[in-house]
């Protein structure tokens, strides 16, 4: 059986030389706390994914980060039993004082240092990928 496949942004921005992530709690299921991401659709690469759900999801476009296309990480875990394999890739938002808008799949948003969005994420799998990007962050600020 091939894994679904989805993928995102993990996308933090610079407060007083502090970096936060992006973490968006679902409207769905067990409300869990993620970065944006989602689906890829029939035809549709990863990377175009990515992109796509971060506009639908948070409202930020392309323009509005700076998107380390070097930075990726793939998870691979499952779902209801079956395999599922998500890329992620690191993006530093511009302005941080820029505004996120929420679809409904998402009920709210926090911007956290690691500690904090480590805690939500819930996931060690999702820990881990926030510890090493926060490492790759942080020289990015």
């Amino acid at each position: 059986m091939s894994p679904t496949r989805a993928a995102g942004l993990v996308i933090f921005r610079n407060v007083n030389q502090v970096v936060q992530f992006l973490m968006l709690q679902t409207s769905y299921g067990e409300n869990h706390w993620t970065p944006p991401k989602g689906h890829v659709d029939p035809g549709e690469s990863d990377w175009v994914t990515a992109l796509r759900e971060t506009q639908e999801e948070a409202g930020l476009s392309e323009h509005e980060m700076e998107i380390y296309k070097d930075i990726s990480k793939t998870l691979n875990y499952e779902v209801n039993g079956k395999p599922k394999t998500v890329v992620y890739w690191l993006a530093k938002l511009k302005n941080p004082d820029h505004k996120v808008y929420l679809s409904e799949e998402h009920q709210d948003l926090k911007w956290l240092p690691l500690q904090q969005a480590q805690e939500i994420a819930g996931y060690s799998d999702m820990k881990m990928l926030l510890q090493e990007f926060h490492e790759k962050a942080q020289k990015l600020i």
